[in-house]
């Protein structure tokens, strides 16, 4: 039996075993997935003792760097984004680190209808979630405008992209005479309970996507700009489970079909299991 898991901390809110658990009967695969709670100081002596018996695990907060510097194999998606959230044991023993992040978020996007070619995207931050995620938008011919509340930090994030698809950034003033096809949030303040303000303007003329999600209800990015006339509206679960798709499929050599366990987990978090 292949084992794998999900390697974060904190870790007891993950929806991964439950997803691959639902991928695995799908495939008629026999596997097992659970959930590891990483020590901060210890991480890498236990995913290498974990590696002993396991094929694969996913990654996720605060260890993604850290799963990155232990590889010594990549996808280029994954160098690009400089972090980790799949890892596969190959025949050799050697480590290889994937990235999914960001097909899983254009697979999701593609799944709402709102993946076109040359559209003007918005996406606000640039932290580690924004990195794990430009290259595939980039190859998906988006045209994205960064802003971030430090601008400097936008700028660099901007210039290491600059070569595969059109990125630039923009200040507060900048985005008032602007508009966008899909804004997309990629900070983390949701988790404080805070978002991020832009131009109502904006967001009414826009599709909104919020990579974080919470059960039972919106984000707080998402209630202000539904609060600011936003019609059409997404949180990030379904590329939680895209994302999960594709780390699968590098595993066990199959794609999930993700529409059913997607609509699953929905019915699951609304009658509150």
């Amino acid at each position: 039996m292949n084992q794998y898991a999900v390697w974060g901390n904190p870790i007891a809110q993950s929806k991964s075993p439950r997803i691959h658990q639902l991928f695995a009967e799908q495939t008629g695969r026999n596997l097992q997935y659970i959930a590891k709670l990483g020590d901060e100081t210890n991480f890498e002596a236990e995913l290498a003792a974990f590696f002993t018996q396991a094929k694969g695990a996913n990654i996720t907060a605060p260890f993604k760097n850290r799963a990155f510097a232990i590889a010594t194999q990549y996808s280029e998606r994954c160098l690009l984004a400089e972090a980790c959230n799949t890892l596969k044991k190959l025949a050799d023993g050697q480590l290889y680190a994937d990235n999914t992040d960001g097909v899983g978020l254009c697979a999701d996007l593609a799944r709402l209808g709102w993946l076109k070619p040359n559209q003007k995207m918005l996406i606000l931050g640039a932290g580690g979630a924004t990195q794990g995620v430009l290259f595939p938008l980039l190859q998906a011919k988006q045209q994205i405008t960064l802003y971030n509340r430090t601008p400097e930090k936008a700028v660099i994030l901007a210039e290491k992209f600059a070569n595969y698809g059109q990125i630039q950034t923009a200040c507060w003033e900048e985005l008032v005479n602007q508009s966008f096809d899909v804004i997309i949030n990629a900070t983390s303040l949701g988790l404080q309970g805070k978002y991020v303000p832009v131009p109502a303007s904006l967001l009414a003329s826009s599709v909104v996507y919020d990579m974080q999600y919470a059960p039972h209800q919106d984000t707080p990015f998402l209630r202000y700009a539904k609060s600011q006339g936003a019609k059409h509206c997404s949180d990030g679960l379904g590329m939680l489970v895209n994302q999960a798709a594709f780390a699968f499929e590098l595993w066990e050599g199959v794609l999930p079909d993700v529409a059913p366990v997607l609509a699953q987990l929905q019915a699951e978090m609304e009658a509150g299991s």
